[in-house]
């Protein structure tokens, strides 16, 4: 092997090394996540019941990978258990005589094993178009995401759909060249994108006219400009067919009965969008899914950006956040990628693949009620880092990258183990990142086993937002509003989540405490 491949080869296997690493050790230090019981307990009813009746908002495969984890643990699960999915995974980890260490770490490690995964697309992607030192660029940049990091180390169903969704589009474009053998994986990893998330179903036409593309471009030695649209109409037909059939086999994987009963009182929207709905060739339990997600979207719920709270949605909350939670250098490398797509001619074909995707999602959720987090648009750092590889073809960009990339990795380093609190210096670093922004940004109740070793014994009145149980971490605790506000002494905790959106008696009580201590970043502990 020539000396330079070696070096490249081991270039990778550090930084993808590093990535493991870090997702690890950030997977087994943090207790479930918010969201995670809820997909890990639905998993599990899959795995042994076969039955599709829990957390139908989401499509089963993203479960399916959980569920390949989980496989390891031979978990009880209570046969008689009735209640509802956040009871449900409450019950499975702590109420069921099972390891909720175990069962948690078995249920993220296929996502973490798929985030390696796709490390690896954007690696390919990124050298397709920009030569070995844009895929080296672009693969430093995703592998030192504090994002990705962070949500490629939970079992949650982001990161999966984000990377399902690039692999689409990679071998979209391969496609140009060798559609036989590229249109059929792009199709399944379409289909397998929507069986993950619905989220990625604004990317579908984009996606599809891109194969139309494709096709067409590989046709260009046919003279016959009839037989070429009906070839590349084809191809997008043939695309759209398997990634809908991909759909079909999540579902049939879960349960091949198809069981399922639409939720009592859920509500159709009716006009175009329940008209779309309805029209849609996938299983009833997938349309009912998007019916519950409209039902959210439906709903106000409080926000809290740069440090005010606010009731309903704002448009920009989801760019400002993506300025906070980003490196600065990634945001620059970000920018640059994007203006030599478009500017460099050979690029701009090119740019079609990776551009749009993005913008066209971003601004979905930009017109979304849920600013709960920048996992929401995890599929950037993704594909922009893609574009962001494309600086390799410009000398000066070239040269200019290698600093900013550094800043990037420097930045990452010194945030573990606490990805999910992480913000850019220009708002003040991972230590500032409560005072701009709540939820999922910051706080999504990780660090039950960090306030255990903090606490050590010690008792504490605590508010806290998670899906973890406090007590089987060894936390002693009792419940502020339980008792008279001065009876409240000693140490009060609150996640940082309610602090932001403290009002009332718990306001209260945090203005007459004084701060004493940040716990993971996530939680504030006062003295009173």
């Amino acid at each position: 092997m020539p000396r330079r491949r070696l070096f490249y080869l081991l270039a990778v296997v550090a930084l993808l090394g590093q990535m493991a690493f870090a997702m690890v050790t950030t997977a087994v230090s943090q207790s479930p996540t918010i969201d995670e019981p809820v997909y890990v307990g639905a998993a599990e009813v899959y795995r042994q019941q076969h039955s599709l009746r829990y957390n139908p908002e989401h499509p089963p495969l993203g479960k399916l990978f959980i569920a390949a984890g989980l496989a390891f643990a031979d978990a009880t699960l209570d046969p008689a258990f009735e209640g509802n999915q956040t009871r449900l995974g409450r019950n499975l980890l702590y109420e069921s005589g099972n390891n909720p260490f175990q069962l948690m770490l078995l249920a993220r490690l296929p996502i973490i094993l798929l985030t390696l995964l796709f490390g690896l697309v954007v690696l390919a992607f990124a050298r397709d178009l920009a030569g070995p030192a844009g895929g080296l660029i672009a693969l430093a940049l995703y592998a030192f995401s504090p994002d990705v990091i962070a949500h490629g180390s939970l079992a949650t169903l982001d990161v999966p759909a984000a990377g399902l969704l690039l692999i689409a589009f990679w071998t979209t474009w391969r496609a140009r060249e060798r559609p036989k053998l590229y249109l059929p994986p792009a199709g399944v990893a379409l289909g397998a994108a929507l069986a993950t998330r619905m989220s990625v179903l604004p990317a579908v036409p984009i996606m599809i006219l891109l194969v139309a593309l494709s096709a067409w471009k590989a046709l260009a030695d046919r003279p016959e400009r009839r037989r070429r649209i009906l070839l590349a109409a084809g191809a997008a037909a043939g695309v759209g067919i398997i990634a809908i059939a991909v759909v079909w086999i999540s579902y049939l994987a879960v349960d091949p009965r198809l069981r399922w009963t639409t939720p009592p009182n859920l509500p159709h929207p009716g006009g175009l969008k329940g008209l779309a709905v309805d029209l849609m060739p996938l299983p009833q339990a997938y349309r009912d899914g998007m019916l519950v997600q409209f039902k959210f979207e439906n709903r106000l719920y409080n926000g809290f950006l740069l440090g005010e709270s606010y009731r309903g949605s704002l448009w920009y909350y989801m760019p400002v956040a993506v300025l906070i939670k980003t490196p600065i250098g990634m945001l620059l490398l970000w920018a640059a990628g994007v203006i030599t797509m478009l500017v460099l001619p050979r690029l701009r074909a090119a740019a079609l693949y990776v551009l749009p995707v993005s913008a066209v999602l971003l601004l979905a959720t930009m017109t979304g009620s849920r600013g709960f987090g920048t996992r929401y648009v995890i599929f950037l750092p993704l594909f922009l880092a893609v574009a962001a590889g494309t600086v390799a073809l410009i000398r000066w960009q070239r040269i200019a990258a290698i600093p900013l990339v550094i800043t990037v990795a420097v930045g990452s380093v010194m945030t573990f183990p606490t990805y999910i609190p992480y913000s850019n210096i220009a708002f003040g670093g991972t230590g500032n990142t409560h005072n701009n922004l709540h939820d999922a940004n910051v706080d999504w109740g990780q660090d039950l086993p960090r306030l255990s070793a903090y606490l050590d014994g010690q008792e504490a009145w605590l508010v806290y937002k998670g899906a973890g149980v406090p007590a089987y971490y060894g936390i002693r605790s009792r419940n502020p509003f339980e008792v008279p506000e001065d009876q409240v002494r000693g140490l009060l905790v609150v996640s940082d989540s309610r602090v932001a959106l403290a009002t009332g008696r718990l306001k209260r009580l945090i203005e007459s405490s004084t701060p004493i201590a940040e716990v993971g970043h996530s939680m504030t502990v006062y003295r009173r």
